[in-house]
């Protein structure tokens, strides 16, 4: 499913990351294209389809700006599916890319960050624009020429400013345009 090109990427509720030094937001890393692809160890789907996708996404698009992140959702077998599981299946998978583990919600089954971004299930991956809107989001593995086609997309984007202006003129990628003054004499 396309989501609307207006659409903001809410941010990711993580209770711990694997693979990197330090946490990551979605508004950290403005200005790259992300991919979020969201998997429990325990799937079957996502095991089988999802993990060796992902795996060709980072070495395919491993020389650009695009950030992998993975989103460990786990909405069933929560027991079996702990963080010293996860640890281990990284390793014996071979995952790089980041992994965070979606944060358990008060009085659910499905964590947070997957209620924000109202994911059917799993494997999901959404894709996100430099721009911080949701370009992409689906339910399933999809063709890996489409997957590519959407990140390449994302990729050739222009950046995007958000760095003010020494004249103060731009905020937040918004530039106003002045007008010089008029002096009469």
């Amino acid at each position: 499913m396309t989501a609307p090109e207006t659409a903001f990427a809410p941010e990711l509720a993580i209770s711990e990351w694997f693979n990197t030094p330090v946490p990551l937001t979605l508004a950290g890393l403005r200005g790259r294209p992300v991919f979020l692809h969201s998997f429990q160890l325990l799937c079957p789907g996502c095991v089988a389809q999802a993990i060796p996708q992902v795996q060709r996404i980072e070495r395919v698009f491993a020389h650009t700006d695009l950030q992998v992140i993975g989103i460990h959702t786990v909405f069933e077998h929560h027991a079996a599916m702990s963080p010293v599981t996860l640890e281990a299946f990284l390793h014996e998978y071979r995952l790089k890319s980041p992994v965070g583990i979606d944060k358990a919600a008060e009085g659910s089954d499905i964590p947070v960050t997957m209620q924000r971004f109202r994911l059917r299930g799993t494997p999901s991956s959404v894709l996100i624009g430099r721009d911080g809107t949701i370009l992409h989001q689906a339910f399933g593995v999809e063709d890996d020429i489409a997957v590519g086609a959407r990140i390449a997309m994302a990729l050739s984007a222009a950046p995007v400013q958000s760095a003010a202006a020494e004249d103060g003129t731009c905020a937040d990628g918004r530039c106003a345009v002045s007008t010089p003054s008029v002096v009469t004499p």
